[in-house]
């Protein structure tokens, strides 16, 4: 069984970047729990932890042009999908945290609200996934220094809205169809 999630759904930039992990029975990092509930100590620590001792890991993302191109709710699936085709140990369920099972699995797919909480080997690619994002964020961060992508890892904080008025939205970066760029080209 695999677990998969995503994270950076909300983001006004960056992937959508999904996880999907086989976690070895017998070797459980303890601990486990949904990314958002832990620091960014522990799921660091975590996300080491899971890398070494799971079975197999599968990252996807999908980039801001593509989410721009569909809507976020396609891309968060096609990358959760992506996740479980990366695996290198095929699964014979996948587990999807939410509601919605991703379209073209290649086993039997669940979709497990609040799964996060309640699945390990979901927490576990919750912890994956928000690691890598905000590790790619990070990244975005060195080359965008005046935005602060390391800080706010792309999300609608006061200080990612004043560098968008200033600076105006980065190309392939910043989701355009989303609140505040649609408002501001409807306006011009």
């Amino acid at each position: 069984m695999a677990g998969m999630d995503e994270a950076g759904r909300g983001p006004l930039a960056g992937p959508v970047v999904a996880a999907a992990v086989v976690l070895d029975p017998d070797n459980i990092p303890p601990g486990l729990d949904d990314s958002k509930r832990l620091s960014h100590a522990q799921r660091e620590a975590l996300f080491e932890t899971v890398l070494s001792a799971a079975r197999a890991v599968g990252i996807s993302s999908v980039c801001a042009e593509s989410i721009d191109a569909g809507d976020i709710r396609k891309a968060s699936l096609e990358a959760m999908r992506r996740a479980i085709c990366a695996l290198s140990v095929q699964p014979k369920l996948a587990l999807a945290d939410g509601r919605d099972v991703p379209p073209g699995l290649p086993c039997l797919g669940r979709a497990l609200v609040k799964g996060d909480q309640r699945s390990q080997s979901i927490a576990a690619a919750s912890i994956v996934a928000k690691v890598m994002r905000d590790r790619m964020m990070a990244d975005c961060g060195r080359i965008h220094a005046h935005y602060g992508f390391e800080i706010h890892m792309g999300y609608a904080t006061a200080r990612h809205r004043t560098a968008i008025k200033a600076h105006g939205p980065v190309k392939r970066l910043h989701r355009i169809s989303f609140a505040p760029f649609r408002k501001a080209e409807g306006e011009g």
